[in-house]
């Protein structure tokens, strides 16, 4: 992401959420958790209880399960308190991974809410425009 125009201590919306992604692909999920969400935060993940503790505990099992995660980000849209992230994650380097969208809505700068849909990359498909 280009942040020449940014201070390097005063990260926008898109920068945030984009940061916290990347901690938690890294298996840092703590440190993603303390420096980007905010009080009261919830989910839509419906595998999982809708409350921070339930998800964060989530992501930290699969960091363990899948040390070698990566997550590339292809789009970042930020609008108001709404930002939408667009990646390619892989479990890890033989994955043909999934297309995976993150929307995020922020209160005080702090992540408040957060959906998660994702599809997987089909290792064959009619359509050669790609996921991406």
């Amino acid at each position: 992401m280009n942040m020449e125009h940014q201070s390097k201590t005063t990260l926008n919306h898109k920068e945030k959420a984009v940061s916290f992604l990347q901690l938690v692909a890294s298996g840092k999920v703590r440190e993603a958790y303390q420096r980007h969400i905010g009080p009261g935060f919830s989910h839509h993940n419906p595998f999982f209880p809708g409350d921070a503790d339930s998800l964060m505990l989530a992501m930290e099992e699969s960091a363990a399960q899948n040390p070698h995660k990566t997550l590339e980000v292809k789009l970042a849209i930020e609008e108001n308190e709404t930002v939408v992230v667009h990646s390619h994650v892989k479990q890890n380097p033989n994955d043909l991974g999934g297309a995976v969208v993150h929307i995020f809505r922020f209160q005080d700068d702090r992540i408040v809410e957060l959906w998660d849909i994702g599809q997987s990359i089909p290792e064959n498909s009619p359509n050669k425009n790609g996921m991406f």
